[in-house]
């Protein structure tokens, strides 16, 4: 190096010390960039006695070229370190895997907060509390993030003391740590400390105002909800799905629909809210209209849309709607989704068309728990116990475990197809095997089996040594196995036990004066009756309907409102005496009226089924399949009535009760008379 190069490098070396002190290494990494650089510092003008002249701002560039920049590459260096393993911590403990994610952080030399944040907060979320506890503590430098992760797992753990301390000790306090306070207030049931946080809360979000609202909807003050959502300062579309699901879960139908309508932003959840809602309050009709009207507007419906206008369908037994919407769901295409395949093979059940159930089924790529659930009950709907029993079993052996809706479909296969020892079996098992502790349905659905079989003491006994407080519908079973087995001390005692615990039944009343009615205690029917008239209990009236070219007719007993009645009654005369050349004869205990034998024949032969049955006879081509669907249990005269109409018509029947289904066909049902 020359005197005139040592000079230059030296002045370069001493305006560079003044930015903090040099290692050797530095020098001997200037010593050869110099040499690289020459030229540069050559071009430099050599007047260093001024302090800020041209020289130093020209020597300090250079300075910043020779030694700046391998700092900036290291810092940069570790800085794509620290984000690669933070992402590689995260991506571990996405996929549930925590000792690899810790392998990480262990192996990191430099860490972040975020870095700290991020294992935190896979503790927190796969629910190792203890750890989560303890590396909090360990943390250098906690921000508002930490402690929010923090409190977030305290209320995980349901340790919502702790979680207040954490807040209330955080010398920073941003909008989430407020809303996840109030969240899990809310979650507690505690609205009234939710409300104090609430109106303490400095800067609330419309995140806050929709927690509170939907606390309150949680825990049954809808009327406090609504006034919050009246006076919050801006909603979205968040609040507005909330208040109508408040609305429609207390069945103010009204309400719900009214803010529906005049709401100025909607989306498909709250189309869905409504349309399930709809289906909540036992309103398929306007679910299938709004299903209708959305797919018109061209929102394209997603899964909760399918499942609402599906559950429509076979709540009204529209087999031709829910097949359209089949062929939607292919077009758009859900076809292959597990969620909307179950909702699809429930409705084919419902309206009676197994086979087509069993199609979706088989086709369905993922089926999971719902699915064979939904396929066991199928079975068990129509009375095919034997297949049902045989797909619980297959659903074991696929791997799955049965849940507590598996047993209530298993439980009903037995029920309708009278296997009741294998039924008492199941039962058993559901502890003592599968550990599942039985629930006030599998109880009922238990003293039905017995009820069915004509084990009335067992049912009572059964009723009496349950865990649980008997609720109506399992008087109500034991009440309605009293009336087929003519048990008329039982069946007082199981009327006077739902009205008890249900003033407002009819079922009591209604049940208890069939009974006295098929032994003719006329005067005890009246009895009944005027007792429900001094009670205000109304009895809910019995009808049938059917589905002709795309509208449905529907059927009361004694009906003298439809249009084509004269032609329908023409039918039903020419079947009868048809059906009394194969052997039919009335059962007149069922005709449950103090009247004459020859106006019992005629109040049986008018009953609403009968009238939907001849209806659809004369409506529909030769060999068509007949469906006819009725609230109420189809009485035993006219289940054998309908076997007689399947032989001398030549066609099936199919008649849905509240039960379940009957499969009528020349002659015989599917049921083999047990139901």
């Amino acid at each position: 190096m020359t005197k005139s190069e040592t000079k230059l490098f030296l002045q370069t070396f001493h305006v560079l010390s003044k930015r903090g002190p040099l290692s050797i290494s530095h020098a001997s990494n200037a010593l050869s960039t110099y040499h690289q650089h020459f030229h540069e510092l050559q071009e430099i003008p050599n007047n260093t006695n001024q302090e800020n002249s041209n020289t130093t701002k020209h020597l300090m560039d250079f300075s910043l070229k020779v030694f700046e920049k391998p700092r900036q590459h290291r810092e940069n260096s570790r800085f794509r370190d620290v984000l690669n393993s933070n992402k590689s911590i995260t991506a571990h403990i996405r996929e549930g895997d925590l000792d690899l994610a810790r392998q990480v952080f262990d192996n990191m030399s430099f860490k972040t907060t975020v870095t700290y944040n991020a294992m935190l907060g896979g503790y927190a979320r796969l629910g190792h509390i203890k750890d989560a506890l303890e590396f909090f503590e360990g943390i250098p430098e906690k921000d508002m993030v930490t402690y929010n992760t923090m409190i977030t797992c305290h209320l995980r753990n349901r340790d919502i003391d702790r979680a207040l301390h954490l807040f209330t000790e955080m010398p920073l306090k941003d909008t989430v740590s407020w809303n996840t306070m109030i969240a899990g207030f809310k979650q507690k049931g505690d609205m009234v400390k939710a409300r104090r946080l609430f109106d303490a809360m400095p800067n609330k979000n419309v995140v806050s105002w929709n927690s509170m609202i939907s606390g309150y909807i949680q825990n049954s003050d809808l009327d406090e909800a609504t006034r919050l959502f009246k006076s919050a300062p801006e909603r979205d579309v968040i609040s507005l799905t909330t208040m109508i699901s408040g609305y429609m879960r207390y069945g103010r139908v009204m309400e719900a629909q009214s803010m529906f309508e005049e709401a100025i932003e909607s989306n498909i959840i709250t189309w869905n809210a409504m349309m399930a809602g709809y289906i909540y309050n036992n309103i398929a009709e306007e679910a299938l209209k709004l299903f209708s009207k959305m797919v018109f507007q061209g929102l394209s419906p997603n899964q909760s849309s399918f499942s609402s206008g599906l559950a429509g369908c076979g709540a009204l037994a529209n087999l031709k709607l829910g097949k359209q919407i089949h062929q939607l769901i292919i077009k758009l295409p859900w076809s292959f989704d597990t969620t909307v395949c179950t909702s699809l093979l429930s409705m084919y059940s419902k309206c009676g068309s197994l086979d087509e159930a069993n199609q979706v089924f088989d086709q369905t790529p993922k089926r999971d728990i719902v699915s064979w659930n939904a396929m066991i009950s199928g079975y068990a709907l129509h009375g095919h116990g034997k297949k049902a029993l045989e797909l619980f079993e297959e659903m074991g052996r696929e791997g799955l475990k049965p849940d507590d809706i598996s047993f209530i479909g298993v439980l009903s296969a037995c029920n309708h197809a009278g296997l009741t020892e294998r039924g008492i079996e199941l039962f058993e098992a559901m502890s003592s095997v599968h550990g599942i502790e039985p629930r006030p349905d599998h109880y009922t659905c238990l003293v039905d089996l017995l009820g069915r079989a004509g084990l009335l003491t067992k049912a009572l006994d059964l009723i009496n040594y349950m865990p649980y407080e008997p609720h109506p519908a399992i008087w109500g079973t034991l009440l309605g196995a009293c009336r087929v087995h003519k048990n008329t001390e039982l069946a007082k005692f199981a009327s006077q036990k739902l009205v008890e615990v249900d003033p407002t039944s009819s079922a009591a009343y209604v049940q208890l004066a069939n009974v006295y009615a098929t032994f003719g205690q006329w005067d005890q029917v009246s009895r009944v009756r005027q007792e429900m008239k001094d009670n205000l209990v109304i009895k809910s009236p019995g009808y049938s309907w059917i589905e002709v070219k795309s509208k449905v007719h529907e059927f009361r007993s004694g009906d003298r409102l439809h249009p084509q009645l004269g032609l329908i009654h023409e039918k039903l005369e020419e079947l009868e005496k048809e059906m009394r050349m194969k052997g039919y004869v009335p059962d007149l205990s069922f005709a449950l009226h103090d009247v004459g034998e020859d106006q019992k024949e005629v109040i049986l032969s008018h009953h609403s089924e009968r009238l939907a049955i001849a209806f659809g006879l004369i409506s529909t081509p030769e060999g068509e399949t007949i469906r006819v669907f009725k609230n109420l249990r189809v009485c035993g005269d006219c289940h054998n009535a309908t076997k007689y109409m399947s032989e001398v018509s030549g066609r099936e029947i199919i008649v849905r009760d509240t039960i379940r289904f009957h499969h009528f066909a020349k002659g015989r049902c599917s049921c083999g008379d047990y139901w």
